[in-house]
C-alpha cells in the first residue's frame, strides 16, 4: 500500500488514478468504464468495482448520472507512473 500525504492506495488503485488522470488530459474529459476496461482488459464488474472502490475511499468523486463525471481527488505528484500494457521498449 503505498502512502503519501492522507491518500492510501494499493499499485492496482494508483494505476487507475493515473489512467484517469492521463486520459482526461489527453481528451479533455474523464474516461468511461469501457475505456478503463479496454485499457486494463477487464471485464465491466471489475472496472465498476474499482470505481466504486476508489470513491469509496475518497480517491476520486462523481456525480450521480453524469457520465464522464470522474474527478480524482488526489494531487498528481502523488500519483504513480502509468503503465502501458504491451509497449516494448526498443
Amino acid at each position: 500500500m503505498r502512502h503519501i500525504g492522507p491518500h492510501r492506495f494499493t499499485e492496482k488503485q494508483g494505476q487507475y488514478l493515473a489512467f484517469i488522470y492521463v486520459y482526461a488530459h489527453i481528451f479533455r474529459q474523464a474516461p468511461a468504464e469501457a475505456d478503463m476496461q479496454r485499457h486494463f482488459r477487464v471485464t465491466p464488474p471489475t472496472v465498476h468495482q474499482m470505481i466504486l472502490g476508489l470513491e469509496r475511499n475518497g480517491l476520486i468523486t462523481r456525480q450521480p448520472g453524469v457520465a464522464r463525471s470522474i474527478e480524482i481527488l488526489v494531487p498528481p505528484q502523488d500519483l504513480p507512473i502509468l503503465d502501458w500494457l504491451n509497449i516494448n521498449p526498443s
